[in-house]
């Protein structure tokens, strides 16, 4: 091969892998800006579309069970900008419209009842990790939505001491820790061989991933889980109080403070 064939093969060959990188970047740099709406998921009852109903119209309406996903946009005056929020029911025959709009997600919070999450707190897990395990399930390509958990309820929340601790507070660590206790039996199931239990009425069983942390022995905890970080918020809303005085009055602030930070 002459000098000016190999110097023509060398820059051809420099050229492509030019291109490839470029190729490369702006595929990354668009999956990382891909995102543009909030899901709320979580097990019925627990109050997704009140907390919709209160950050699109600033009042909490009464609500009674959803069957179907409902989208609303909200502003966030701060930013001088919007954020689709979208409510999936959490019915077990279809929270897994979830897929359908998990492309789309800038971030899914994950509602939880958290003044009954000591009764029902493996239901719940149970539900939590069809979420963790779609998150990981997402292409390498594809940025990771935030996760938050929010502690929803929390102004039912008491303590049972003198401590001068806040309901989110309480409300944040009580389901922290059961669903971590909770996990962590379906995590040592399923590593064992023996599937865990859905909640579909016909009782199907299931294998899933989702649960992969970095700590000692793979033990479940949200702080090394492999997905990322987890935001644990504690909210409330007041159903059917009329319209707040004041945005910050209706038990959301933690999460328009996120809104308005994240967006």
């Amino acid at each position: 091969m002459d000098a000016s064939r190999f110097l023509f093969v060398a820059g051809s060959l420099v050229a492509a892998i030019l291109f490839l990188a470029i190729l490369v970047f702006f595929t990354r740099q668009k999956s990382k800006s891909r995102g543009s709406s909030l899901l709320l998921v979580g097990p019925p009852d627990g109050g997704k579309t009140a907390i919709l109903s209160t950050l699109v119209y600033n009042q909490t309406l009464p609500t009674h069970t959803s069957l179907q996903t409902n989208a609303s946009v909200v502003a966030v005056p701060a930013l001088k900008k919007s954020l689709t929020v979208v409510d999936i029911p959490g019915h077990p025959r279809i929270r897994n419209q979830v897929d359908e709009h998990i492309g789309d997600a800038k971030a899914i919070a994950f509602v939880v009842d958290a003044s009954t999450v000591s009764r029902n707190g493996a239901v719940v897990a149970e539900h939590l990790h069809t979420i963790l395990n779609a998150l990981t399930s997402l292409p390498p390509s594809q940025a990771l939505p935030a996760l938050l958990i929010l502690a929803h309820k929390s102004d039912l929340v008491k303590s049972g001491t003198a401590a001068s601790a806040t309901s989110e507070s309480l409300a944040i660590n009580r389901v922290k820790t059961i669903l971590e206790r909770e996990l962590e039996k379906r995590r040592i199931s399923q590593s064992g061989g023996v599937a865990v239990e859905g909640l579909g009425e016909e009782g199907e069983r299931t294998e899933m991933g989702g649960l992969e942390c970095t700590g000692e022995k793979g033990v479940f905890n949200f702080d090394t889980w492999e997905g990322g970080e987890v935001v644990f918020l504690g909210t409330s809303v007041k159903v059917g109080s009329g319209e707040a005085e004041k945005v910050d009055e209706d038990g959301l602030l933690s999460l328009r403070q996120w809104m308005e930070e994240n967006v």
